[in-house]
């Protein structure tokens, strides 16, 4: 059957148009100048990382040949200062970081900075532009400032292919792991704080992800096009990406490139990392970073008690994992509240769950461990399989279950686990993504050719040695209850466990089925049926269609909204996933 994913989800915000291209972007540039009537005018271009900031210059002193062209970098502190600063939050493990608290300002010469103002202020351009990332830093009292932004899966991207350095760095060829670990635990973090305390001074926004073809929008409009977010429900658009263990059900049912080799990971509700694309009146499409919806409209989105205490982060993530026809998962183990605290920074931590969206007749999950195990035995066996080379007995110490399509797998952090071959997991977490301990990996190699890191030095440290074969099949293993039903529809708890912040809902339907947000985001998958229309009873937002297997965000705002088979579906059986944060002893859940 063909497939009906989208690939590509917009919003679309009515009574708007987007500027595109250099050309028109520019000529509106000029325009606005002129309409200015002063003698002297000072534009800057603030740039997040990743943004290519030497096509801004060559655009600019193409078009406008009398502009002065200054380049924010010009007033950063030496690079050798720079890496000594880092490197506390970078460290020298090869995968995990401490959060860093640095600013912008702690990258700058104070110095320099003054130096550049006073020149600024004392030349004879009529035209002058700062630009770069610490543009506003500079001129701080610009007659326009305009935002070039970047989803952080394109500066992935970028990275791979060489294209681009860490913030305030030269390091183009440097290793991408390298990359990843400094802007996840330093420059995003920086660039981030400076992003939100800016965001209200925009005059003009820029989408500079597709190479060469920007678009730019007044900030009035970008603005406006946040706010209707907060009273629909909306998808992010998805990324995949391949991996040594990854399958081939994501190529099938999403109707992904076929010459890939694999899909091991889809990233359909990751705010941190997804966009969110507009679609205005003049069919130009406009692409943002999610996490701005979450900076500008934390409470309308998350709602208050969640922004009380998570602040402007979203703290849910869905996500696909592939091995249908590919391979186990590492063995794997998370940090524990107070462990992910003290050694990197992170205010709660990552609480996980693996529904299983589909699976063959022969899949399952390791989880927990066999009874009566020797924890030193385990840990010596793990130590040699990595130091010599040797295979690790995954199934002398930890416990391995069936599972089948639908089975809802709990997973509280510091629990043994990892999705064996022919499984397709919807993996429903709290958000920290990158804290996963990888204690064996089977031998195998990265897609780059390289052992991939084992974490067993932290993973050791977190380990709950109590959560056995009958602990893990008592609490974590489909502990499935009913708690309601209908005319046309069941609704069924499915965990997840009482340690976590996250509830879960399931809920089966061949009629309307009404939800009610509760003052809390909701975050939704079709788990079952062809696709199915979400509502507003009160005709607050156009109705939504989804399809099978997408993720979708209901705001908190929206409050009342129904969801009933549609199409293709109609009067045949679906089913939704519906997260949520839990609101009683919230603050319990986050070390402070």
């Amino acid at each position: 059957m063909k497939s009906n994913f989208d690939k590509f989800p917009t919003v679309k915000i009515k009574g708007h148009n987007c500027i595109a291209g250099w050309d028109d972007i520019v000529a509106t540039l000029k325009t606005i100048i002129t309409g200015k009537g002063k003698n002297k005018i000072i534009i800057a271009i603030e740039c997040y990382h990743g943004v290519d900031e030497d096509a801004i210059k060559n655009i600019f002193q193409q078009a406008i040949l009398n502009a002065e062209m200054v380049h924010a970098s010009i007033a950063l502190k030496p690079s050798q200062v720079i890496e000594k600063m880092v490197y506390p939050f970078v460290t020298d493990d090869p995968v995990f970081g401490y959060i860093t608290p640095l600013n912008i300002e702690d990258f700058f010469d104070a110095g320099a900075i003054q130096f550049l103002k006073q020149k600024i202020e004392g030349n004879n351009k009529e035209l002058t532009i700062v630009y770069g990332t610490g543009a506003a830093l500079i001129a701080e009292n610009a007659d326009l400032l305009i935002y070039a932004d970047m989803p952080r899966w394109e500066i992935q991207l970028r990275f791979r292919r060489n294209e681009i350095s860490n913030m305030a760095a030269d390091n183009k060829q440097s290793e991408f792991s390298y990359q990843y670990k400094r802007s996840f635990f330093v420059d995003w973090r920086v660039l981030d704080r400076y992003k939100k305390n800016l965001m209200n001074k925009w005059d003009y926004v820029l989408d500079t992800t597709q190479t060469g073809f920007p678009k730019m929008i007044t900030a009035d409009t970008f603005r406006y096009a946040l706010e209707c977010c907060i009273y629909r429900p909306f998808r992010l658009v998805p990324f995949f990406d391949p991996g040594p263990w990854g399958g081939q059900w994501l190529k099938e049912v999403i109707d992904l490139d076929r010459s890939v080799q694999n899909y091991a990971w889809g990233f359909d509700c990751v705010p941190e990392e997804n966009s969110l694309v507009f679609k205005f009146d003049n069919a130009i499409t406009f692409e943002t970073p999610s996490i701005n919806l979450v900076f500008a409209k934390p409470k309308e989105l998350l709602g208050k008690k969640v922004f009380e205490a998570f602040g402007d982060e979203f703290p849910i993530r869905f996500d696909f994992l592939d091995t249908i026809d590919g391979g186990n998962l590492s063995l794997q183990v998370h940090p524990l509240k107070q462990y992910i605290r003290e050694k990197f920074g992170m205010a709660y931590t990552q609480d996980e769950s693996y529904y299983i969206l589909d699976a063959k007749e022969d899949a399952f999950v390791y989880l927990g461990l066999k009874e009566n195990i020797v924890p030193e035995k385990m840990i010596h066996a793990l130590q040699i399989a990595q130091e010599e080379s040797v295979n690790f007995e995954a199934e002398d110490y930890v416990e391995k279950w069936p599972v089948k399509k639908h089975d809802h797998v709990l997973i509280p952090s510091g629990t043994v686990h990892c999705s064996g071959a022919n499984t397709m997991v919807l993996e429903i977490s709290a958000t920290p993504y990158i804290f996963t301990f990888k204690l064996w990996d089977w031998g195998r190699m990265g897609l780059d050719g390289k052992p991939r890191p084992i974490s067993l030095d932290h993973g050791k440290e977190v380990i709950q040695w109590y959560r056995t074969k009958q602990w893990t099949k008592e609490n974590i293993i489909n502990k499935v209850e009913k708690v309601a039903e209908g005319n046309g529809w069941t609704e069924e708890r499915t965990g997840l466990d009482a340690t976590s912040f996250i509830e879960t809902r399931r809920h089966w339907f061949t009629d309307k089925v009404v939800h009610n947000t509760n003052g809390v985001v909701n975050v939704l998958n079709l788990i079952e049926g062809r696709e199915a229309i979400v509502e507003s009873p009160a005709n607050a937002f156009e109705p939504f269609i989804v399809h099978y297997a997408e993720t979708f965000i209901v705001p908190s705002n929206v409050a009342n909204y129904t969801i009933r088979p549609y199409g293709e579906s109609e009067s045949k059986q679906c089913a939704t996933i519906k997260a949520f944060v839990r609101t009683e002893n919230l603050l319990d859940y986050r070390i402070n």
